[in-house]
């Protein structure tokens, strides 16, 4: 028994003195390049979204605001294309308005259940501070409104390369002061994505300093809680992730060029680094594949220490945001079938 001791100690010495010599003292893992299938474990239309290529803009790196505003332009023509048709087939209206001096876009299903008719959801949407102006950012809010059966108020905020930060904040925060004033904050909620899940997260740290209305609940999807590079699947799913690909990319370019010389760890830009306490109850949502998990987790757990009720659902294979990439797959009913539950039991009837 101890020559088997001695044996096993030996090991793990040895194993220790290899770790120590390959540099694995410094806390770095070198990975082998190795292919990543399509997991079989999602469905056949999640699978067809998985298998694109990745994102073509995902590299680029505009060197003007006049590159800028022929890549926004082209990106929200594509997205704004599918639009009536996905309205049509989900029986959702979407009419342009203005609220508190900022565009936003009135999102209605054409019929509302009698629990939803004073209840009104406000959405941000993402495109990383530049993408998805007009018309092209209210595709999340048609889905919303179509398979959760609620009035969505998509704002149109404004965006760089003309209007850095703080414009896209003080847009929203114009909307949720208006609206706060003729509608009950216990029927209202705040949801979106990526850019605008990092929003909603800024807008309810604003409101507490302003000491405005919070809404009853919010849904930060896969939020841009760190503008830096900061968060391990920055790392581990660079290149993994078919939408956003790297932080390296048009990403990280566009950071910079919204945060205009502001420090990026500021909570109104990186709200991971805010004061959560009092937060409203906050559903999460990510994918295993996406560069914003880290982001996702970081903030559930720090909403969690702050004692606020938080839920993490973190959908299996999907890259940034493809919870809603097929407006019909499984998985994306799945995900606004959530919300719409989440929201049903926080907000007042």
């Amino acid at each position: 028994m101890k020559s088997r001791r001695l044996t096993v100690l030996g090991a793990a010495l040895a194993v220790t003195l290899i770790a120590s010599q390959t540099g694995a003292q410094e806390g770095v893992r070198h990975l082998p390049a190795r292919d990543i299938p399509v997991p079989d474990t999602v469905s056949p239309q999640m699978q067809e979204v998985i298998r694109r290529p990745l994102a073509p803009i995902w590299n680029e790196h505009p060197k003007s605001a006049a590159d800028w505003k022929v890549l926004i332009a082209r990106v929200a023509g594509q997205v704004a294309a599918t639009l009536p048709d996905l309205r049509q087939r989900l029986g959702v209206k979407s009419e342009p308005t203005v609220i508190g001096g900022v565009k936003v876009f009135l999102v209605t299903p054409e019929s509302v259940p009698e629990a939803n008719r004073d209840r009104l959801l406000v959405h941000v949407h993402g495109g990383g501070y530049v993408l998805g102006p007009g018309e092209a950012g209210t595709r999340e809010a048609i889905l919303m409104a179509g398979y959760g059966r609620m009035r969505i108020l998509s704002v149109d905020y404004r965006m760089p390369p003309d209007f850095p930060y703080p414009a896209a904040l003080d847009d929203a925060m114009a909307v949720w002061k208006e609206i706060t004033g003729t509608t009950d904050p216990k029927k209202l909620a705040i949801f979106a994505t990526s850019t605008g899940g990092g929003m909603t997260l800024a807008m309810v740290l604003r409101a507490k300093k302003e000491e405005l209305p919070l809404p009853a609940a919010i849904a930060p999807g896969t939020p841009w809680s760190d503008m830096t590079k900061t968060g391990d699947t920055y790392l581990t799913d660079e290149q993994l992730d078919g939408v956003l690909v790297s932080y390296d990319g048009w990403l990280g370019d566009a950071a910079k060029l919204y945060a205009n010389g502001h420090d990026l760890k500021d909570p109104m830009l990186s709200p991971v680094y805010g004061d959560f306490e009092g937060f409203p109850p906050t559903i999460l949502t990510s994918g295993t594949r996406d560069l914003f998990l880290s982001n996702t987790v970081r903030v559930h757990r720090k909403l969690r220490a702050a004692g606020v009720e938080a839920e993490l659902h973190v959908f299996e294979g999907q890259s940034h945001a493809q919870y809603y990439a097929d407006p019909y797959a499984p998985e994306t009913k799945e995900h606004f079938r959530e919300l719409t539950q989440f929201f049903d039991k926080h907000l007042a009837k």
